[in-house]
């Protein structure tokens, strides 16, 4: 029996892939903005992951590679705004908006993403922990620096219109989830 999987995705995830320069360079305004030390926690996790060498999806798998740091992005908007709900920031809550979407796709496995988007804020990617970032002002501007130069060379990677790329997409990430 064949997976039945809604088509609506195959152009939903491509934009967001088009759209995760912007989207990381977001983050990074959010990091040197006026907020409250959660919702930078979440911005600094959300782009901490970016930066991992074991992401959930490596970079380099075609199609794929970069759904999952859009998903993080977006799972950490949604509970960054839990923190703090009355927070004005546009990108942060069209980010948040999109986690319904992703939601409806991935299911039960949903509540396993936003558990591990939960636990970034305590790890570490190139020996650097949301702490360090947020705490210590040289590793905060080395990090927004890659940052910068992350979100303005990111060019979107195809994205296979085709419904096996969304099964393959939940799959791995059911697989791979905590």
């Amino acid at each position: 029996m064949t997976e039945s999987v809604d088509p609506r995705y195959l152009e939903i995830f491509p934009a967001w892939l088009r759209s995760l320069g912007e989207d990381v360079a977001a983050f990074g305004d959010i990091i040197k903005g006026g907020h409250s030390d959660a919702v930078k926690q979440y911005a600094a996790a959300g782009l901490n992951y970016l930066f991992k060498s074991l992401d959930l999806i490596p970079d380099s798998m075609d199609d794929l590679g970069f759904c999952d740091d859009a998903f993080v992005l977006r799972v950490s908007a949604a509970l960054a705004l839990r923190e703090e709900p009355t927070i004005t920031n546009d990108a942060l809550h069209r980010l948040a908006s999109d986690t319904v979407a992703l939601q409806e796709f991935l299911g039960e496995d949903y509540d396993r993403l936003e558990s591990y988007v939960k636990t970034l804020r305590k790890g570490a990617a190139r020996r650097r922990t949301v702490d360090d970032i947020l705490n210590d002002e040289s590793i905060r501007d080395s990090f927004l620096g890659e940052v910068t130069a992350w979100s303005q060379s990111f060019q979107a990677p195809a994205f296979a219109r085709d419904p096996k790329t969304l099964i393959k997409l939940r799959a791995f990430l059911s697989a791979k989830l905590p």
